[in-house]
């Protein structure tokens, strides 16, 4: 079968295709025919060496959807030719067919496609997570970072749902125009002089609750805004390359709350994260919710993929289709 090979670290040319053997399942195990798999940042620091959790060579992809085409000693045969998002070990999703726990399997729900429900895997289960972390309620006057991105795409939209008042930031007139489309009540472009200023004259002030993925400068100036005595920034990640840094005094002056969210609080309580990921795709399957896909690649163009997400652009979830 055909699959991308990691072979070096390095920069995303080290990305190749190959041919591999099949996987065949074990106990515990069913193998899928790929449709869709998520191109996640974090793979894109372990091709380049950055993280050096997988020895080589080595085929990248976590998130998967397909249809499941054989089942391991022991399992469930009704499983085969069901459509499902499952997880690898960490390793093997990059490629035409699959091994993957079969406790990890998720059915994706009638009318909802196989590429959508893999854009809403693991960055629906996130968002949902980061929300009710942030305690949001209904009024509450809340800023998006990196508003375009897989995660911010679905914040903005559950963020709305929710009834509280989105301020979605992100960087240019492309990405302010897809954030519009979803529904947030305000957008800002952080790239530009007195970005925060502007978010300020949207809501009227300052802001409950601040979802933070940048880090470094616009993180410290996100939290600039937060409303004194209530307002609380979830930390939950640091694209920029810098983590956010706020000094303890002043959060007591200022009586505010900094958190860290890691996803994988979520995925370490496997019924949790199935709660989240359902009502996400049930959502999307009745219509009420618009999976964002921005990049589609075939497994070939592997290499153009991590380059994209690397450079930050793209919009929504990218994707690579065996």
């Amino acid at each position: 079968m055909r699959a991308v090979v990691l072979r070096e670290f390095g920069p995303p040319a080290r990305l190749t295709i190959g041919e591999v053997p099949e996987p065949r399942p074990g106990a515990g195990q069913v193998t899928v025919r790929v449709a869709a798999v998520g191109v996640q940042f974090l793979e894109t620091q372990v091709r380049s060496g950055a993280l050096r959790g997988a020895g080589l060579p080595v085929v990248l992809g976590k998130e998967i959807a397909g249809e499941v085409k054989e089942v391991g000693p022991g399992g469930d045969p009704a499983l085969v030719g069901t459509r499902v998002l499952a997880s690898t070990s960490g390793t093997g999703g990059y490629a035409e067919i699959a091994a993957v726990p079969a406790d990890s399997l998720i059915p994706i729900p009638a009318g909802l496609g196989l590429h959508d429900a893999v854009a809403l895997y693991r960055y629906g289960a996130t968002a949902q997570g980061l929300i009710r972390a942030a305690r949001v309620a209904a009024g509450d006057r809340v800023l998006v970072q990196a508003a375009a991105g897989a995660v911010g795409t679905v914040l903005v939209q559950l963020l709305t749902r929710a009834g509280a008042t989105v301020v979605g930031a992100a960087r240019g007139e492309r990405k302010l125009d897809l954030v519009t489309g979803l529904g947030a009540g305000h957008v800002v472009d952080y790239s530009l002089p007195g970005w925060t200023d502007r978010v300020r004259e949207a809501v009227g002030g300052s802001v409950e609750v601040v979802f933070d993925h940048i880090g470094g400068t616009l993180g410290q100036e996100a939290f600039g805004l937060l409303t004194p005595g209530s307002g609380r920034q979830v930390v939950f990640g640091f694209s920029s390359g810098a983590p956010l840094e706020v000094a303890p005094m002043e959060l007591m002056g200022r009586g505010l709350t900094v958190s860290g969210f890691s996803a994988g609080l979520i995925w370490n309580r496997p019924a949790f994260a199935r709660e989240l990921v359902t009502e996400v795709l049930g959502l999307a399957a009745a219509g009420r919710f618009t999976p964002v896909i921005g990049q589609r690649f075939p497994l070939e163009k592997a290499a153009d993929a991590h380059a994209a997400v690397e450079a930050r652009d793209t919009l929504g979830k990218t994707l690579l289709i065996p």
